[in-house]
């Protein structure tokens, strides 16, 4: 054979094998273990979330062991950790009680107790168990079920509830039944909310039933609401998962989007039962996606809470007088953007009260007068974010609260827990190691259980003594021996410059088992840039639960970003996305081009990108913008034009009112950008983010001659593609193996999970 005839052999040869699949069915096996599903029973004290009891002498948590779940007692006492119970022979001995075989690897019990030292507790089957361990008796009785639609009196003396739409009242010395509201009917309707979801069938249907009240300390007064549906819009979904029919149902709910007048609203109003009174406060009517939270004063004279107009310009603390119902404002906040409605608030006994604000630029606690509403102080001060307060000890007049950003050299995400006297004086951090600490205290204040570790450093979990954060007993630390036998490299911080030339952004990236630095790897997005949240892990736990991993075993490098316009920094970090949500995968692609500046073997030619809802907009507004660095895309339950949204969300973090960037930043309107493989994907009956929007997506998509992939799960809400694995998992899987890879996927091949 000539020469040149070897070559057009080998060449043949070789192009014959890489059309084959290099896919195999231990491809998917690899990726399979790191579902969430498969993965959690695999990792051993991975944390500790306590259930205290006593106060806080003693707490319960559980935890996957090699043994299986297992329920462990910590003594605050003696410091000491022990299993809770003999599992296997509860095991049995349920068993023998019910006929019912029970895995004592898995325990399906939620454990209570234990009393005397030798009377385990715990509800199963609806039932409140109790184990003797002494004479191994076991006995149970009916779990008491609280009625969800209706409502005791402080005193014990009247029940409340509704009917034909109305608020009742019942004396339960008496039995006498009062009607208090009147005007109450279908569409305006007392005593109730609007539900996340509250699917009806049909165009008329009946919504699922609600009830809330609010009883005054002294049982005279209830505070509720008018939901108030009568010129609400509804969204509507064709429901085809029903075996049995041959024609879909129907499915309505009232869904108010951006800007719409046309929203279900709540009215406010109070009830004197001794006047038999009712009285409506109109001026503090809100849309139902914002709501009012007012709590009675100790007295029963008032009510307070915060009231936020529509818009999340502006709050006001008010107070509301239960007799008059007038209405004074105590302290009011706003800002051209929007104002942060996570508030840390506290009223204390002496007339003042603690509340957060982002005035400075950074999210910090004052010091106000409840009389005049006027600051006496801050209590924190700073460039750093505090996220929550978590214990006061309103006696000694110390503050226990949780803050990120505050030390130096460190991720600015990591949360730490600080004390601090009130009048702003002796700050201490009471969790000084570099990593993420989330806190769990004791009811009594005594101890705190602190779960701190990082995306590459596993979980310790320390009871501390929460007056001087000294570490008392080291409960667990997590144990990933089982992954580390498979090859596990755990994922690797790094951080970037921002677009705007001069922040710190910060992102994780995930490497395969398989992982070898002489080879090239494509790069594949994770995407959710909210702006309420931050997505890349911080935890132990959320490097190792989640999408990424998985995806990684594929062959691929897997990265995360938190960038410019997110959740958990300064004031002016955050609104960079005010009005221009669009624009956030724009430091993924600056900090995916940085990080394979320094890591040779990223292939920055083989760039992917991949999210679910906010995230499934992300994905597609990114291959959209970026055409050319976002070569494929797989879109999952995106809201892919805000003005399609449910109003809240994108009223408060993109803009209110509406303007031309809602068009300008719609993917819809930008289909024609389209470049590389996109794949489009919905639930059909997704209530949450509502599949026209897609449908709208893909019509335009066709309109500009492009091509793409589009698959609806018909008998799915929003609720596909999670972590925990399913078949759109493999979908997505499939997608990139073929468009960013190159190779060729099992067809028909089904994921294990759960097992």
């Amino acid at each position: 054979m000539k020469p040149i005839q070897k070559i057009l052999v080998l060449t043949f040869f070789l192009l014959s094998f890489h059309a084959k699949s290099q896919v195999t069915e231990e491809t998917y096996h690899r990726a399979e273990y790191f579902l969430t599903s498969n993965l959690e029973k695999e990792v051993y004290h991975l944390e500790v979330i306590p259930n205290w009891f006593e106060g806080g002498k003693t707490f319960s948590h559980s935890a996957f062991t090699a043994e299986g779940k297992r329920f462990f007692i910590t003594n605050t006492e003696t410091f000491q950790t022990q299993e809770a119970f003999d599992h296997p022979k509860l095991a049995a001995l349920l068993s023998e009680k019910t006929g019912e075989k029970l895995d004592e690897k898995n325990l399906p019990i939620q454990f209570t107790g234990v009393r005397n030292s030798h009377i385990i507790t715990f509800r199963w089957r609806g039932k409140d168990w109790t184990w003797n361990t002494q004479d191994n008796s076991l006995n149970s009785i009916p779990s008491s079920s609280r009625n969800e639609f209706e409502s005791f009196s402080p005193d014990r003396k009247w029940k409340a509830y509704i009917k034909n739409y109305n608020l009742y009242v019942q004396n339960l010395e008496t039995n006498e039944e009062i009607q208090l509201s009147k005007l109450g009917k279908k569409e305006f309707e007392y005593a109730s909310y609007y539900g996340w979801s509250d699917l009806m069938e049909g165009e008329n249907g009946e919504r699922p039933d609600r009830f809330t009240v609010t009883w005054s300390p002294d049982s005279k007064k209830i505070f509720t609401q008018i939901v108030d549906l009568r010129i609400a819009e509804k969204m509507y979904l064709l429901d085809w998962s029903k075996e049995e029919k041959f024609r879909p149902d129907l499915l309505s709910y009232y869904r108010g989007s951006p800007g719409d007048s046309t929203v279900v609203k709540y009215i406010p109003v109070i009830f004197d039962l001794e006047k038999r009174s009712e009285k409506t406060i109109p001026e503090l009517t809100s849309p139902h996606f914002i709501g009012l939270n007012l709590r009675w004063a100790p007295d029963s004279k008032s009510l307070s809470g915060f009231f936020i107009p529509r818009g999340f310009k502006e709050y006001h603390l008010i107070e509301l007088d239960a007799e008059n119902t007038s209405i004074r404002k105590v302290y009011s906040e706003s800002s051209p953007t929007h104002v942060n409605r996570d508030f840390q608030f506290r009223r204390l006994a002496n007339g003042q009260f603690i509340l957060n604000s982002e005035k400075s630029g950074w999210n910090q606690l004052y010091l106000f007068d409840w009389k005049t509403g006027k600051e006496i102080q801050p209590i924190t001060q700073g460039e750093y974010v505090v996220n929550e307060i978590s214990f006061l000890d309103e006696e000694k007049g110390i503050l226990y609260f949780e803050a990120s950003g505050k030390e130096p050299g460190r991720n600015p995400y990591f949360n730490h827990l600080y004390k601090v006297n009130l009048d702003g004086s002796g700050l201490q951090l009471l969790t000084p190691e570099n990593a993420y600490h989330e806190i769990y205290i004791s009811p009594d204040g005594k101890f705190a259980v602190d779960n701190y570790s990082t995306v590459n450093q596993a979980t310790q979990s320390i009871l501390i003594d929460l007056a001087t954060g000294k570490n008392l007993h080291k409960i667990s630390e997590a144990d990933i021996s089982n992954l580390k036998k498979r090859g596990y490299k755990s994922p690797v911080p790094f951080s970037a410059l921002a677009k705007d030339g001069k922040t710190e952004i910060f992102g994780v990236y995930f490497l395969p088992t398989t992982f070898n630095s002489k080879k090239k790897y494509p790069i594949i997005d994770y995407t959710y840039t909210g702006p309420h949240t931050s997505t890349a892990p911080k935890t132990f736990k959320a490097g190792l639960f989640g999408h990424q991993q998985p995806m990684a075993e594929l062959g691929f490098v897997v990265a995360t970003v938190d960038g410019l316009g997110g959740f958990g920094r300064s004031k002016s970090f955050a609104d960079v996305s005010y009005t221009n949500l669009g624009d956030g995968t724009t430091d993924h692609v600056l900090a995916i081009t940085q990080l394979a500046e320094k890591e040779k073997f990223l292939d920055i030619t083989r760039v992917g990108i991949f999210g679910h809802s906010a995230g499934g907009y992300d994905a597609g507004r990114a291959i959209l913008l970026h055409p050319d660095f976002y070569k494929v895309g797989v879109s999952s339950a995106g809201d892919h034009d805000f003005r399609m949204e449910k109003a809240w969300w994108p009223e408060m973090y993109m803009g209110y009112p509406v303007g031309d960037f809602y068009h300008k930043q719609s993917n819809i309107t930008n289909a024609k950008n389209l470049k590389g493989h996109l794949l489009l994907a919905h639930g059909g009956i997704d209530e949450n983010v509502n599949p026209s929007a897609t449908f709208k997506l893909a019509e335009e998509l066709i309109k500009a001659g492009k091509d793409f992939d589009l698959f609806i799960w018909p008998s799915r809400n929003h609720s596909f593609g999670r972590p925990p694995g399913d078949y759109f998992t493999k979908k997505r899987w499939d997608y990139f193996l073929e468009h960013l890879l190159g190779e060729k996927p099992i067809r028909h091949y089904q994921i294990q999970v759960g097992n």
